[in-house]
């Protein structure tokens, strides 16, 4: 008997069937919602057999981790249309008594408005400010029903001015290790213990570029991005140096 993950990786390839099938057939752009990494993965294991439809990810910018499929074949059909995809400004209402707000405070509010994990994409925060992306057909809603984040009241605004959205600023921190092991830079950026780190690989937690990673003892290479789902990701910024003890010193560039 399947177990629930797999029914529900099941019916999400099911999905992908059905709306590359009725783009296809009807000469429509059809659309997913927000996919995380693992939905991402998912998607990559059947790529191949639904490029007939022809396929394009997009998460609101370039790099976005969180990301919506659209189907359909601009060459085919003669035009092309956006993806439905909104980014929203949300900014205190008085920023002198505002609180720094998180990542994790931003999606907690969103949450409590009773909207769908799937319509949210990326969150970006900005010292007391922060960007969200979002389905538009929740993007007037949120916009009228967003007024609190923690103990900030806020106010939420559409805008189209993207080259506004801030780079994050990582923590930089330097670390040594015996090898450039996966599972050992992970433990050393979470402080995990090795038994921790192998669960996240067991679970599908961990992925490198966009990709999912079940080899905890693959060589990490300069430049590569590691998310750690529930963690957060991280950059190995450049080569390995070594210590006069014959370790190896990174500098990780670390995405809260």
């Amino acid at each position: 008997m399947a177990s629930e993950g797999e029914r529900e990786i099941q019916q999400l390839k099911n999905r992908f069937a059905e709306l590359a099938d009725k783009s296809s057939r009807q000469g429509i752009y059809t659309f997913t919602a927000f996919l995380g990494l693992s939905g991402q993965e998912t998607f990559r294991q059947m790529e191949g057999e639904l490029k007939y439809a022809g396929v394009k990810l997009f998460g609101g910018f370039e790099n976005a981790e969180r990301r919506v499929i659209r189907f359909g074949n601009p060459e085919e059909f003669g035009y092309e249309v956006d993806f439905p995809i909104r980014c929203i400004h949300v900014c205190p209402v008085l920023p002198k008594f505002a609180d720094k707000l998180s990542h994790r405070d931003y999606l907690g509010a969103l949450m409590r408005l009773g909207i769908e994990r799937d319509t949210i994409g990326d969150i970006k925060t900005a010292d007391k400010e922060a960007y969200f992306f979002c389905l538009d057909k929740v993007a007037e809603f949120i916009c009228g029903s967003l007024d609190r984040v923690k103990h900030t009241n806020v106010k939420c605004t559409i805008t189209d001015s993207i080259a506004d959205i801030p780079d994050e600023e990582p923590e930089r921190i330097n670390i040594q290790v015996a090898s450039m092991r996966l599972d050992a830079i992970i433990a050393r950026v979470y402080n995990k213990s090795r038994g921790e780190c192998l669960e996240l690989f067991r679970s599908g937690r961990v992925f490198v570029d966009g990709r999912l990673c079940e080899n905890n003892s693959r060589i990490i290479r300069a430049g590569e991005t590691v998310n750690a789902r529930g963690y957060g990701r991280f950059v190995l910024a450049g080569e390995p140096g070594q210590t006069r003890k014959g370790k190896l010193c990174a500098e990780i560039l670390v995405y809260r």
